[in-house]
């Protein structure tokens, strides 16, 4: 009743939305005489902040992009690199010939597989870790479909069919053309999954198992330095998530009647997290429109434009990421499963290692990624790497000037470490 009774909302506000709409428009006519005033700038403001609060907030597009690399631009077309019902998996696919022109050569760069976050927000949030990634690399990503837009003939979702699908992305981008193959990065919450995937891939000898792997922000052990969020998680009982998280998708969208733990829920939860924070950022917004400050209005309208758009997370995937991750902690205890097959990282040997964290990370606290390391003691030291970046929260380990100016730099040269030495591994076994 919860989904219904908030498209219904949705719907109830839409005629308040456009008479706001149509105010604001009023209040800055140039025709108006008023519209300079502070009557005029005050009302025209007021109206604005409400319609940003009230309506609803589409997919973000990723839009025409380019990078630069030595002064030049370099053009990059988004395509789809694999459909699947419930992710799609993209490429940002950059000019050959502006790309062979800014390096002054044709050599292939590494190929980067970042796997987005499935717990509420679109693979447009990672917008700025793609565009620090694409000087230098052939960079992929994770585009998680919105549960509610999948048709129930599509059938489950959960975390096993996460791990598949992640294997599966492996294989799609060793075979494109190019060197072998692939570097794996998780933001955030899959780095549990991407390290089971790694796990199984490795144990069955997989050829397109990665070179490397980047885990940054992650829950790999959420009884390290918990935070709000771990402890609420443990400390509510799992049929309370069943009973309080889970509603149905309401017509007319195509996954009416499949079961999910709804985005707008878990916006609400982000949202409260920082109460203070985002009720000032809309007072700033307010008082930014009244000045008529543009710079300041349009990165708020860029910001809040990404982080109001929500996707639904299907009822099982939601439900075993809490289980297994959060509460019984399966894959930091040893006992957790893929399609009955135990996973076991340790039995990565050949597969470099970093995790990154952050010292204020709110969300996944000190120690939660480098457990990671803990679980894989057969890779050897030379290739493995922990780094903690000094004063960022959550958001700023993938995101803002610390990621582009002393994270990504790192990550770069591990990644180009990973291959040198892999390679030359694989060419003394040849030998």
């Amino acid at each position: 009743m919860l989904y219904t009774a908030h498209e219904l909302g949705y719907q109830m506000m839409a005629p308040a939305r456009m008479v706001a709409g149509f105010g604001a428009q009023f209040w800055r006519s140039p025709l108006n005489p008023w519209a300079s005033s502070w009557l005029g700038r005050t009302s025209a403001a007021a109206l604005d902040v409400f319609e940003n609060a009230t309506r609803r907030y589409p997919k973000p597009e990723w839009g025409v992009m380019d990078t630069e690399l030595n002064g030049h631009a370099v053009p990059v077309t988004v395509e789809t690199a694999a459909a699947r019902d419930f992710c799609n998996l993209l490429h940002f696919k950059r000019d050959a010939a502006a790309l062979a022109k800014a390096k002054g050569s044709t050599e292939p760069d590494p190929k980067v597989l970042i796997v987005a976050p499935l717990s509420g927000h679109y693979a447009t949030l990672l917008r700025g870790t793609v565009e620090a990634m694409l000087p230098e690399h052939d960079v992929f990503i994770t585009d998680w479909a919105n549960a509610r837009m999948v048709p129930m003939s599509a059938g489950r979702f959960d975390l096993n069919d996460f791990i598949d699908y992640l294997i599966d992305f492996h294989h799609v981008i060793g075979d494109m053309p190019g060197e072998r193959g692939v570097h794996a990065m998780a933001v955030c919450q899959p780095g549990p999954a991407l390290l089971s995937a790694v796990s199984v891939m490795a144990e069955t000898d997989d050829p397109y198992r990665p070179l490397s792997l980047t885990i940054m922000g992650s829950p790999i052990d959420t009884r390290k330095s918990p935070t709000v969020p771990n402890l609420l998680s443990q400390e509510r009982s799992f049929e309370w998530f069943q009973r309080n998280m889970i509603y149905s998708v309401p017509a007319p969208y195509p996954g009416v009647m499949r079961r999910v733990y709804p985005g707008f829920v878990q916006l609400f939860s982000f949202l409260t997290m920082n109460q203070d924070r985002h009720t000032n950022a809309h007072y700033e917004y307010f008082l930014d429109l009244v000045k008529g400050d543009g710079d300041s209005t349009d990165k708020h309208r860029t910001f809040y434009d990404e982080y109001m758009s929500v996707l639904d997370l299907t009822e099982e995937f939601y439900l075993q990421t809490i289980h297994e991750v959060f509460q019984d902690h399966s894959l930091a205890n040893g006992t957790a499963m893929h399609r009955g097959r135990l996973i076991r990282p340790e039995k990565i040997t050949d597969i470099a290692l970093m995790t990154v964290e952050g010292e204020k990370d709110d969300i996944s606290g000190i120690g939660q990624t480098q457990a990671a390391h803990d679980l894989c003691p057969n890779i050897p030291e030379d290739l493995q790497l922990d780094y903690i970046q000094p004063g960022v929260g959550h958001y700023g380990v993938f995101n803002g000037s610390r990621w582009r100016n002393e994270i990504q730099p790192r990550l770069k040269d591990f990644i180009r470490k990973a291959e040198r030495e892999i390679q030359r591994d694989i060419m003394l076994a040849a030998e």
